[in-house]
């Protein structure tokens, strides 16, 4: 009897088991159907949208009227727009396709750019009627080479979810058919990079500073340590775990992580000057005992003995949860300088530095030469939305919808319970952009 039992016991373990991983099964299978199809309908619209831009920009090229200039322009920004977000959409991360998101982008650029301008004053000129037929051939070349993929997805019903494993395990004997597909794509566009192509009127997207304040001396491994060590403020008896960027990486960096037992942290170190990219310590931080504003103290504390040297301002400051979170931007000549911003973060439990955030100050800074104004403070102030309460203003360099520098009135202003930025080109009176600024307490 108890043999019975048993048996019966077991038996239903292992139904039990069976079931369970049936349904396990049923559940990856519809997982995984699913990223097929969400990759595959990616594929196809971007295929299709490259199909109907190179029919938009031909169109332009044939057009004659300025009044369906602008609009046809504006379409085919949309389409750019549509096509690099299907890009972003492709298991392409692990495949160099930069030249290829680039052309987008600088397509992209390059139609809203003349779109939104006044055509009937500043009609097309030769050099842009060229870079256009350049686009032309470029988008031809890659709807051709987009369709022979095409074709053979859908004849040999290809999977994408193949070229994801193929690229992460970075297996070559595999039928790369797509992956070789999309790599002529690439080889096709950068020809045309190299050759043809007028960048310097399809866009903006080279930063002008591009590192330069790094310099060319660079520092050893070991006085990386000492640098690191210094910052995260640990010592000796912590292991500090020191790794070097691969090459061809646009800017070698020194990376560092160590693990306490109440805390870990991660820094990148540029291996050209010494200076931190950005660091972040993790631990639980506690009920905050000091205010946001000697929080902030500190953070201007820690970048006068910091390796940047500028006269800082505040751009922006928050609070989230027991952490202040604080923007500053280099100030010339009493001009602030917004692409070059850091951003340190400060626990509000212990008033200690536990982030920060460089990148952009070390691509973007450079020598400048401020421009004068053209227009005077009242003068930019009329612009500006009557209905808001202007309670600040200052000048500063930003950058407008194209990535292109501008020297701007910049008036911090209130309308209703909401608080804004509106910047003003100090050249022509245009409105550059508006920015709401986010609530001083906010917590997630």
């Amino acid at each position: 009897m108890l043999r019975w039992i048993v048996i019966t016991i077991l038996s239903i373990g292992i139904i039990g088991v069976s079931v369970w991983g049936y349904k396990e099964h049923q559940e990856k299978n519809a997982i995984l159907i699913q990223a097929e199809n969400s990759y595959q309908r990616s594929f196809h619209d971007l295929t299709y949208n490259l199909d109907l831009l190179h029919d938009k920009i031909g169109s332009t090229l044939a057009m004659n009227t300025r009044k369906q200039l602008s609009p046809q322009l504006a379409e085919i920004w949309r389409l750019t727009s549509m096509a690099h977000s299907n890009v972003g959409q492709l298991p392409l991360t692990l495949l160099p396709f930069n030249k290829t998101e680039e052309f987008l982008s600088q397509m992209g650029d390059f139609s809203y750019r003349t779109a939104v301008r006044d055509l009937d004053q500043e009609p097309l000129t030769e050099d842009e009627l060229s870079t256009l037929e350049s686009l032309y051939g470029m988008a031809g070349d890659i709807e051709q080479e987009l369709r022979k993929v095409q074709n053979m997805v859908l004849n040999e019903n290809l999977r994408w979810m193949d070229v994801q494993l193929a690229l992460v395990n970075n297996d070559q004997q595999a039928d790369n058919t797509i992956i070789d597909g999309f790599q002529t794509v690439e080889k096709s566009v950068e020809e045309y990079a190299e050759g043809e192509l007028n960048t310097n009127l399809v866009g903006t997207s080279n930063k002008q500073g591009a590192y330069e304040l790094l310099g060319e001396e660079t520092i050893t491994e070991q006085e990386a340590e000492e640098t690191m060590r210094s910052i995260l403020g640990i010592n000796q008896g912590t292991t500090l775990d020191v790794t070097t960027s691969g090459d061809g990486a646009k800017v070698p960096l020194f990376s560092g992580s160590f693990k306490e037992q109440d805390r870990t942290g991660y820094i990148d170190l540029t291996q050209q000057g010494g200076y931190p990219m950005s660091f972040m310590i993790q631990r639980d931080i506690s009920e905050a005992k000091v205010s946001l504003n000697d929080a902030m103290k500190t953070a201007e504390e820690y970048l006068e003995n910091s390796l940047f040297s500028s006269d800082f301002a505040l751009v922006e400051s928050n609070q989230y949860d027991h952490v202040g979170v604080f923007q500053f931007v280099p100030k010339e000549d009493d001009v602030w300088i917004y692409p070059d911003a850091i951003q340190i973060k400060v626990a509000l439990d212990t008033n200690e530095v536990i982030g920060l955030v460089a990148k952009d100050y070390l691509e973007n800074y450079h020598e400048r030469t401020i421009p004068e104004v053209t227009i005077s403070e009242a003068e930019a102030e009329e612009a500006v939305n009557p209905n808001l309460t202007v309670e600040d203003h200052h000048l500063a360099i930003v950058e407008d919808d194209l990535g292109g520098e501008v020297l701007a009135y910049v008036f911090l202003g209130t309308l209703n319970d909401d608080t804004y930025k509106i910047f003003i080109d100090a050249d022509n009176g245009d409105e550059v952009k508006v920015d709401k600024l986010k609530q001083a307490e906010m917590k997630y």
